[in-house]
């Protein structure tokens, strides 16, 4: 095992890059508070062998129910998306920055809370041991949550959204909104998706141009 002293996942991330033993591992993660009120860990779902990887920001209500990332709303808008631009999800991994829902209770509903520095860092043992076990041509951050994660504090998608960066998990990394982001402007909900659709189309072209030259 990995052992840290800080708050971390680290301490139940095991040493392989067997992505059924990390996702069983993942299930006794203690390594920071929000596994106390969650249903369950969400690991992430996708082949082994993508060279595509999509890292949202936490599991939703629907997720944290079911057990699968990205089956929710957003989910569903982002696979309607990826559709339409050329993007076959079957072959793409998909996974959270943090992997337990953080919520607020509102009565009988749930309410997403955005996770905080600490909550984000603790988690990010297990985001790494799955792109350690993938090695991907191309790392795609859905909202400012993910693109942090892995970019750090000071990245923002309104300055940098659409544009590659050569990173240490990936030949090349992208950020984009998060689908959720689209639904949560109603009224701009054409313009955000017409936008959210031109990145996975240039997405999708890079990741061609990163088959041929493989």
């Amino acid at each position: 095992m990995i052992r840290d002293q800080k708050t971390s996942a680290a301490e139940w991330v095991p040493r392989t890059h067997d992505l059924i033993k990390l996702r069983l591992a993942a299930a006794a993660c203690r390594g920071c508070e929000l596994y106390q009120h969650a249903t369950q860990v969400v690991f992430g779902d996708g082949p082994k062998d993508a060279k595509v990887v999509m890292v949202g920001e936490q599991p939703g209500d629907e997720e944290d129910r079911k057990g699968h990332p990205f089956v929710g709303p957003a989910g569903r808008l982002l696979s309607k998306a990826m559709h339409e631009a050329g993007l076959d999800r079957e072959k793409i991994y998909v996974t959270n920055a943090v992997k337990h829902f953080k919520f607020l209770e509102r009565g009988k509903r749930r309410i997403h809370a955005k996770p905080n520095g600490i909550e984000i860092s603790a988690c990010r043992p297990w985001l790494e041991a799955e792109l350690a076990s993938i090695e991907p041509e191309l790392v795609v951050c859905l909202g400012a949550t993910a693109a942090q994660s892995l970019m750090g504090s000071s990245f923002r998608i309104t300055k940098d959204r659409g544009n590659f960066f050569p990173h240490r998990w990936a030949k090349q990394l992208v950020a984009t909104v998060h689908p959720s982001a689209i639904l949560r402007l109603p009224e701009r909900y054409e313009e955000e998706y017409g936008l959210f659709l031109r990145d996975l189309r240039l997405i999708a072209a890079r990741v061609k141009e990163l088959e041929l030259a493989s």
